[in-house]
């Protein structure tokens, strides 16, 4: 018997519709990294970018467990002296609720040469609507 070993010719790619609605975030980006990776797919071969595409829909309605919504701070530094910059999950919801869904994926994917492949077949959206409506979507309902 042989080991099936999948090719990056033969990968085809669907793409995930999925409602963030009342999710809590760290769960939630566990099964869109694993969607990304392609370990939802049984041909799933580990150095071959076999995932999906993933559209995530109101994003702006995720939960944080405990006393995250108080307390976490997300840190961006600009490379300067001095240059770090410090915003609240409140601030970062009101301003930007896509980028807390965009960091927590980024941070459940592996740190590899393919981390950036998948991060952009990632699309994030604040609202229910998404320019994506071209595409056959397959809706994954979370519980």
């Amino acid at each position: 018997m042989k080991t099936f070993r999948l090719k990056n010719e033969e990968v085809k790619r669907n793409w995930i519709l999925i409602d963030a609605t009342d999710q809590i975030v760290g769960r939630l980006a566990i099964k869109v990294a694993d969607i990304l990776r392609g370990k939802n797919n049984p041909a799933y071969t580990p150095g071959v970018d076999s995932g999906d595409y993933c559209i995530i829909i109101n994003c702006d309605k995720v939960k944080m467990s405990g006393k995250k919504e108080t307390d976490k701070i997300y840190y961006r530094h600009s490379f300067y002296i001095g240059g770090l910059k410090k915003e609240s999950y409140k601030h970062v919801m009101d301003n930007h609720p896509e980028r807390i869904m965009e960091h927590a994926v980024n941070g459940m994917l592996p740190k590899n040469k393919l981390r950036e492949k998948m991060m952009k077949r990632l699309k994030v959206y604040s609202g229910t609507s998404h320019p994506h409506s071209a595409q056959k979507l397959e809706e994954l309902k979370l519980a």
